[in-house]
């Protein structure tokens, strides 16, 4: 079967490039090409499965924060694996941790090394959120202690919690396909992570104290479930918030159920941010 190739503008290209392919990612898509020289997304989906008005609706959201415009043609089948690898970098931050593919090779001077396969998830490490939230996690003593990482996409942050000394590790996202792609992560890189397919349902019925929660997920969504963080996190524990923008902070701070925790650390990187916070208390 043929394929649908979506070729979408952008003005200004970055940050919105990834935000396009995750929005795109809860579509039928089946992969994604940069072509950060012309400012292009192409987004490639089978022929069967293209629906112009759903292009359309998923980009509403941008309206007055980007200029986009998109173009549909026919094309035939090509190998992605290869168009994929020609296109995916690997990811250093600082000494630290650095994140690769499969193809890439190994560099053994760095403290962490994690293998990621995305796929169709959210999280290869390019984002500047992942990278913050990394950073964010680079300073924590990790041993022994119980994590819970909501949204976890390609299971990066879970991983390298896991690496860090972490007794436990439990990684959920309500994405199919992001569920099913952390699992593989968290096998090629030989860590005991606990996957759940879900949303915050699942944080009650599992019904542990967490140590740390880490969320790199939009605002709206760290809004409506700061209380359930609250309730599972331990007195003393580490809050580690990300995947919104600089001018969301003060909605984020304001949110009643963090009036019982103290902001210990901000990043920002272009547009983006990353906060810690520590509850009140002591574990």
């Amino acid at each position: 079967m043929d394929y649908i190739e979506v070729s979408i503008k952008l003005s200004p290209f970055r940050p919105f490039n990834e935000i396009v392919v995750a929005q795109l990612g809860e579509l039928p898509f089946d992969s994604f090409l940069e072509e950060e020289d012309k400012s292009l997304v192409k987004a490639y989906i089978l022929e069967n499965d293209y629906i112009e008005s759903d292009v359309t609706n998923a980009f509403e959201q941008f309206e007055g924060l980007v200029e986009i415009s998109f173009s549909a043609e026919k094309i035939e089948k090509v190998n992605w694996n290869q168009k994929w690898e020609e296109n995916f970098d690997a990811v250093e931050v600082e000494d630290f941790c650095y994140i690769r593919a499969p193809f890439h090779p190994e560099k053994p001077s760095f403290k962490h090394e994690i293998i990621i396969e995305p796929k169709m998830s959210f999280g290869t490490g390019h984002h500047q959120t992942t990278q913050m939230m990394v950073e964010l996690m680079k300073n924590i003593d990790f041993e022994g202690k119980v994590i819970l990482d909501m949204g976890s996409g390609t299971g990066i942050l879970a991983i390298l919690a896991n690496k860090m000394g972490a007794r436990e590790v439990e990684a959920i996202d309500i994405e199919e396909w992001a569920f099913e792609n952390m699992k593989e992560n968290f096998m090629r890189n030989n860590t005991e992570v606990a996957a759940y397919y879900g949303g915050e349902e699942v944080i009650s019925s599992i019904g542990k104290q967490y140590d740390v929660v880490i969320a790199n997920i939009n605002k709206n969504i760290l809004l409506s479930q700061f209380g359930t963080y609250n309730s599972f996190l331990k007195s003393g524990g580490l809050l580690l918030l990300s995947g919104f923008y600089v001018t969301d902070v003060d909605d984020l701070i304001s949110a009643k159920e963090l009036g019982g925790y103290n902001l210990v650390e901000k990043l920002e990187k272009e547009t983006w941010c990353g906060l810690k916070f520590q509850k009140h208390g002591q574990n």
